[in-house]
């Protein structure tokens, strides 16, 4: 019922079909809809506090729940097509990773396209993991997890590190990470009518990041890099979900490369799924399966 809900909101606000994307659509409007819309799950819980940090001119968040140690971190890494997104609109979501896993999260504002297209969002992550290198935290003791678009930065983030010889995190989460911004997957073809994205969305926001850089790039879509080397990762992605081959993909190639991944297919399950906890089965059990693995490699 939920999912049917989530695929067919357009008819509760009174739209017969699905909205389309295409390049006169407003990105400010976008945005403010994805802020008002994330405002109605953004409260802190009372035992979070926020520590205010500004990383090489970027705004970060550390999210901190009481009783976490000061030596773990979660570098969380939002999601929003590269074009939205922010910490006061996921807010809530990482508040809530963060009381579950008991480990602080820092989440920051990366620059976002069409205004920075790529590389601003890959280098400011990096910059970000330097920083925190920097401020004493341990490669073993940094975890590195997003969603969607996030979900596609972290792992290209990994591969940006590892082309810079620098230690990677201890592991990685990606939650129906983006990781073929030339949209070829099977899904973009088969699940964007009934998916959660409004239609034809994933190509435009392709366009305003790639803005004239190969979108096969590597560290722009990860999935075409090599992968061998990387840390541990548990990959989740929903089947109903335009982006359900670019995690499953990634999935197969970095295990064919010899990385240890743990790949979830959510049936029948959309986009970013996990992140529903606890408003169905499904999402809660596969989020208590991402706060086992968070807490399992950061050893808490």
């Amino acid at each position: 019922m939920v999912n049917l809900m989530l695929r067919n909101r357009h008819l509760f606000e009174g739209k017969l079909r699905k909205p389309v994307f295409d390049f006169n659509t407003s990105i400010p409007a976008f945005r403010e809809q994805c802020e008002k819309g994330a405002a109605r799950f953004g409260k802190l819980p009372a035992n979070v506090s926020v520590q205010k940090h500004a990383i090489d001119g970027i705004n970060a968040e550390m999210l901190v729940p009481s009783g976490s140690g000061p030596e773990k971190v979660l570098m969380y890494v939002h999601g929003g097509g590269y074009v939205s997104g922010s910490c006061s609109d996921h807010r809530g979501i990482v508040a809530k990773l963060a009381v579950k896993t008991g480990v602080a999260c820092l989440l920051f504002d990366y620059r976002l396209a069409p205004e920075h297209p790529f590389p601003a969002a890959l280098d400011d992550s990096v910059s970000v993991y330097r920083w925190l290198l920097s401020s004493g935290y341990k490669p073993e003791d940094i975890l590195i997890a997003g969603e969607s678009a996030g979900g596609g930065l972290c792992l290209a983030t990994l591969l940006a590190l590892k082309r810079k010889n620098l230690p990677l995190p201890v592991a990685a989460v990606a939650i129906s990470p983006w990781t073929d911004l030339t949209c070829s997957g099977e899904s973009y073809k088969t699940k964007n009518k009934v998916s959660l994205a409004p239609m034809d969305s994933w190509s435009v926001f392709s366009h305003y990041y790639s803005a004239g850089s190969d979108p096969s790039d590597p560290l722009i879509s990860p999935l075409f890099g090599d992968l061998s080397g990387l840390p541990p990762m548990l990959i989740t992605a929903g089947d109903a979900d335009e982006l359900y081959c670019d995690g499953e993909q990634f999935a197969r190639k970095a295990k064919d490369a010899g990385c240890d991944v743990v790949f979830r297919q959510g049936e029948d399950m959309v986009h970013c799924y996990p992140l529903l906890d606890p408003m169905f089965k499904e999402a809660a059990e596969a989020m208590n399966e991402i706060v086992d693995y968070i807490q399992k490699y950061l050893k808490v």
